[in-house]
C-alpha cells in the first residue's frame, strides 16, 4: 500500500468527487491510474462521455470506483425516464438532470429506477455555479439565487428525486429546509480563492460546515504536481 495511505486518511465513504475534465480516454485513464478509489468518487461529464462513451465508465467501475454520471438531463419525461434506466443498468452511482425540465420530468425519472435493486441516486442541478442573478435575469427568471435554487431543490425533493446540484453557498440553507437525508452535491470547490468560471465557491471544510454531502472538486486535483497528495490532505481536512 503507499505510505499515505494509512488507515488514519483511508474513507472507504469518500466525500469527494474528482471531476475528470479531460478530452479523451488516454488522458483520463493516465490521469485516474494516480488516485485511489477509497480516497474519492469520480464525475464523468458531457465532454468525456460524448469523446469515450459508455465503455470509459464501465473501465472506470471495473478500477472500484464510484461514477457521478453528469450528464445534465433535460429533455421530456419519456426520454429522460429511459435515459435513467440505462444509468441504472450500467451500475451508475448518481446521475443528474435540470430541475428546470419541471416535475413531470423528473417523477417520470424516478419511477422509472423505483425498482432497481441498486439503482442510482437522482439528483436536480438547480443552479448553475457559473451563474449570478444577472444571468437569471436575462433569461426571464427574476428572483433571487438562494430563493430559485431553494424553490428548485424543494421540486425536485417532491417528485421523488434524492438531492441536487448547487453551489456550496446555498448549502446552509438547503441544508435547513430539506432535512439531513437530501443529498446536497456541491461543485465549484476551490482550494483557495481563483479567478476562473465559477463564481460561487467555496473551500471544502466551508462547504462541509455549511452542510454538503459531496464536493466536486476538479482543477485543484487533476492539475495538481502530486492530485493523490491532494486529495489526501482534503480528506484530512473534512475528517
Amino acid at each position: 500500500m503507499n505510505p499515505l495511505l494509512s488507515d488514519s486518511v483511508i474513507n472507504h465513504d469518500s466525500r469527494i468527487i474528482v471531476a475528470l475534465d479531460f478530452p479523451d480516454e488516454k488522458s483520463t485513464l493516465n490521469f485516474v491510474r494516480n488516485l485511489n478509489p477509497n480516497l474519492c468518487r469520480l464525475k464523468v461529464g458531457k465532454e468525456l462521455f460524448t469523446a469515450s462513451g459508455r465503455s470509459l465508465v464501465e473501465k472506470l467501475m471495473t478500477q472500484g470506483f464510484d461514477i457521478f454520471l453528469d450528464l445534465k438531463y433535460h429533455d421530456i419525461p419519456n426520454t429522460v425516464a429511459a435515459a435513467c434506466r440505462t444509468a441504472a443498468e450500467m451500475g451508475i452511482w448518481i446521475t443528474d438532470m435540470h430541475t428546470m425540465g419541471g416535475r413531470r420530468m423528473m417523477e417520470a425519472a424516478a419511477n422509472a429506477v423505483a425498482n432497481y435493486r441498486n439503482r442510482p441516486k437522482l439528483i436536480g442541478v438547480t443552479v448553475l455555479t457559473s451563474m449570478e442573478e444577472g444571468d437569471l435575469a436575462e433569461i426571464g427568471i427574476n428572483r433571487p439565487i438562494n430563493e430559485m435554487v431553494l424553490h428548485l431543490a424543494q421540486m425536485a425533493q417532491q417528485s421523488g428525486l434524492d438531492g441536487t446540484v448547487s453551489s456550496a453557498q446555498e448549502a446552509k440553507i438547503l441544508r435547513q429546509k430539506m432535512g439531513d437525508s437530501f443529498l446536497l452535491v456541491t461543485p465549484g470547490i476551490r482550494l483557495v480563492s481563483l479567478n476562473d468560471d465559477q463564481r460561487r465557491t467555496m473551500t471544502p471544510i466551508e462547504a462541509i460546515r455549511a452542510g454538503a454531502s459531496y464536493l466536486v472538486i476538479g482543477r485543484p486535483i487533476t492539475r495538481a504536481e502530486n492530485p493523490l497528495d491532494v486529495l489526501v490532505q482534503i480528506n484530512q481536512s473534512i475528517m
